[in-house]
């Protein structure tokens, strides 16, 4: 039996302009196209809106998916 694989989708966009506008949808469009070929089942989404990607201060979303990657409680391999 061929196991599932599992993933995590994360977007982020660095202003309000880009919250508001097309980039975010865009981006989890197409994180959703490819895991779906890729055949992976998407445990869950994290999305920081309006935080720099200089660091990961500031990106709540960004740490509580790398402190459930850490836990291993949804069995995710792929982001």
């Amino acid at each position: 039996m061929k196991k599932q694989k599992k993933c995590y989708i994360y977007t982020r966009v660095s202003t309000a302009i880009q919250v508001d506008g097309y980039s975010l949808d865009a981006q989890k469009d197409k994180l959703r196209k490819y895991a779906e070929y890729q055949d992976m089942t998407i445990a869950e989404e994290f999305s920081d809106e309006g935080h720099s990607g200089k660091n990961i201060k500031g990106r709540p979303e960004f740490v509580r998916m790398m402190e459930k990657i850490e836990s291993g409680e949804d069995g995710v391999e792929y982001i």
